[in-house]
This record gives C-alpha cells, structure tokens and sequence, in this order.
C-alpha cells in the first residue's frame, strides 16, 4: 500500500462527517441519515482508509465473531479509486484475525469480480431477503 494510505480498525479514527460524505456516493445508502449511519457504526467491526489523516474509505462488518459475517457499505472516495484501495480493503477484511475462519456474504450489484479475487462466489438460489417497509 502506498505509505499515505493507512488501513484501520481503530473506531476513534472514523470521522462522522466524511463516513456520510462516502454513504453519499453509494446507490444503495445514498439517503441514510448520519445518525443511522453512526449506529450502523457502533454496531459493527468497521476498517477504515485515511489518506493523509482524512478518511477515504470505508467497510463495514456485522459478525457473530463465531460462525459468520456480512460485508457491507464498502466504499472509496471517489476522489481516491484506481489506486487499488477497495482490493486493500477487502484483503484487509478477508485476512482479519477476527473474520479468517468464519463464512463471509455480502451482496453487490456490480462488483463481483472485485469480490470473486478473494473468494466469494454467487449463490442466489439459496439467499432470501426481507426489506425494511
């Protein structure tokens, strides 16, 4: 990684203002409230990517810490993709002490050879959802 790139897990570095800045540019949580987001945040094993001290990006996991775990709200600036920083997330996620040994599932519209890289495959015949109303 590019040494002005730091990869974290400390939660005191998220910076509220920047994570709703990121859920912004996403399709999926463009309208999520700040105060949601930093609930979601409490809740949830977070890694975080700073460049230069502001933070860039972003993965969220929520886990039992025993048999599995569900990626989501990945996301790099936009301002900061193509330098391969959402493969570094996702290696950084994968490769977790806490995650290693455990069954990993997400769901993406449009990256699964991002994800296929580090061993996720497509299954939807056996995944069922319920949306909030």
């Amino acid at each position: 990684m590019n040494e002005t790139y730091i990869i974290s897990k400390d939660r005191r570095l998220l910076q509220p203002d920047r994570l709703q800045h990121l859920i912004k540019q996403t399709y999926w949580a463009s309208k999520r409230p700040l105060d949601t987001i930093m609930k979601s945040v409490e809740n949830s094993l977070c890694f975080g990517i700073y460049f230069e001290g502001v933070q860039v990006g972003f993965a969220r996991v929520i886990t039992d810490y025993s048999t599995a775990y569900y990626l989501c709200d990945v996301i790099i600036d936009e301002a900061h993709r193509g330098h391969g920083l959402g493969k570094q997330l996702i290696d950084a996620v994968v490769n977790d002490e806490a995650l290693v040994n455990l069954s990993g599932l997400l769901a993406t519209k449009d990256a699964h050879g991002l994800y296929e890289q580090y061993g996720f495959v497509k299954d939807s015949e056996k995944f069922m959802a319920k949306r909030k109303s």
